[in-house]
């Protein structure tokens, strides 16, 4: 048979250069470059901005959007410059300038750019309508100076932001459609991830359910590709992680009688801070444990007593768990169904979750090793966790009461238990991308999700699969006819 191993040989090398060949071909003729698209995530502490791009031709929304580039705007959020007439459109010129740059030229014009403002301005927008007004004109004066589409400056509700999450996540998981063999998208069958947003002024939680929804404010419907989800989606103002603490601060000095000087259970022993009142009174999330009347510019000193048990008493405060007016609730009287499935969790619940594991040694995958870590985090030093995490210099003081508060909020509020809490994953990134609300915000506004499921799609066009047959059956009679040749040679000599 070893006369055969050439001709064999020949044949798969022929195939593998005529495949290589056609599909080179195929892209040289058919690829029509990227688009580009910008998300402005305008968040209570910062805004981040996003470049996605995805090829030309596939707008019909199929699973190919990737994250191009990321800037992190310098400063506080666009609501940190109310009264400051411009400043929030300055904020955001060195990342718009960074845009320019990483998006080819050609493709400026009509690159859309959108910006969702999230908790902090809906909490200026509640207490200062005309100022969050004067900022959404800014950024947006600020954003049409520069040669994109500009698509309007929006503040998003707490649904809405919920929603795009859970849209971002399951989009970057592939749950929605996948793409598979010779070009064929196809929905692979697995249950959608819940999504957990921890933000600067306000968490999230949405997840998919087929429970019936008591509280219809709760329930969000969405069709994509074919597929009906009920969502179950509630936003928490004044339970991101910024607002937490400054509620949590104000309910310690209003329980001690507004001294000024107050014993900080949350804050490691032997640490201590000074601030002025007006830096714990200025938000709406404090407006309940608001003196009737003080002096904003007084000081304010607090002196860290690192005390696991009463620091968990007072974020517990911050709660309320006493009534509901449904079958169930999770906190605060609002309804919630059984949690249930897998569940990715983003966003500070990342960075808390990152931070505990690393200082304390311990996974935290379980309730019981969560409250292992949390308590041990709490009884840490400041000169101890400043060993172990020295770049977190600014906030490490705050460690403990954010890790209490995820404590309660995961376990006592959304009720996740032993068998539910290990199915939670925390992640920064999925993929290449960032997780949160921004993707789903412009593959929902920009029309890159379908309602309707995708057809099928050829990786080649049809005239390419004829001649790729036919070069194919081309090669094959040549290989059998220098087989046949060898064979008859081979008798004839035989015969002689």
């Amino acid at each position: 048979m070893a006369h055969l191993a050439v001709p064999a040989a020949l044949l798969l090398f022929g195939l593998a250069a005529i495949l290589l060949l056609t599909i080179r071909t195929q892209d040289v003729r058919e690829t029509p470059g990227f688009m580009y698209g910008i998300v402005l995530d305008a968040g209570s502490s910062h805004t981040a901005l996003y470049i996605y791009k995805w090829l030309a031709d596939k707008q019909n929304g199929t699973g190919v959007v990737t994250q191009h580039r990321e800037c992190h705007v310098k400063g506080g959020g666009i609501s940190s410059y109310a009264g400051l007439h411009g400043a929030a459109g300055q904020s955001l010129e060195a990342c718009l300038d960074q845009a320019v740059k990483d998006i080819p030229k050609e493709k400026h014009h009509v690159t859309p750019v959108y910006l969702g403002a999230t908790a902090g301005m809906r909490l200026l927008q509640m207490s200062d309508p005309e100022q969050s007004a004067q900022i959404l004109q800014d950024v947006g004066h600020k954003i049409q100076s520069y040669p994109f589409n500009y698509q309007g400056a929006a503040i998003l509700s707490g649904q809405e932001e919920g929603a795009y999450g859970w849209v971002t996540v399951n989009y970057l998981l592939e749950n929605f459609i996948k793409y598979g063999f010779v070009g064929h998208w196809f929905s692979p069958g697995r249950p959608t991830v819940g999504a957990l947003d921890f933000g600067g002024a306000s968490t999230q939680i949405t997840f998919a359910t087929q429970e019936e929804l008591e509280d219809t404010r709760d329930t969000m419907k969405l069709r994509l590709y074919g597929q009906e989800y009920s969502l179950y989606t509630h936003s928490f103002l004044c339970y991101g992680q910024d607002q937490v603490l400054k509620r949590l601060l104000a309910h310690i000095v209003k329980s001690q009688g507004y001294s000024g000087a107050v014993d900080h259970p949350c804050y490691p022993a032997g640490h201590s801070r000074t601030l002025q009142f007006s830096s714990v009174f200025n938000s709406p999330c404090t407006t309940e444990s608001k003196p009737s009347s003080y002096n904003p510019q007084e000081y304010l000193t607090l002196h860290g007593s690192g005390h696991y048990e009463h620091c968990l008493g007072n974020v517990s405060k911050i709660f309320s768990f006493d009534s509901c007016p449904f079958s169930q609730c999770s906190f605060d009287e609002v309804f919630q169904p059984n949690v249930s499935g897998s569940y990715m969790a983003f966003s500070a619940f990342y960075y808390v979750h990152s931070f505990l594991q690393r200082v304390t040694g311990i996974t935290v995958s379980t309730p019981s090793q969560l409250e292992e870590a949390v308590s041990t985090v709490c009884r840490m030093s400041f000169s101890q966790m400043l060993l172990l995490a020295p770049e977190q210099k600014a906030r490490l003081q705050d460690y403990c009461a954010s890790s209490v508060f995820v404590k309660v909020l995961m376990l006592r509020g959304y009720g996740f238990d032993e068998a539910s809490f290990p199915h939670i994953s925390f992640q920064k990134k999925a993929g290449d991308a960032s997780v949160g609300w921004a993707l789903g915000y412009m593959l929902s506004l920009s029309n890159l999700l379908p309602a309707e499921t995708a057809g099928l799609r050829k990786a080649l066009t049809l005239g390419a699969w004829g001649a790729l047959i036919f070069l194919f059956v081309l090669l094959l009679t040549a290989v059998l006819v220098v087989i046949l040749f060898r064979v008859c040679h081979r008798s004839n000599e035989s015969s002689v």
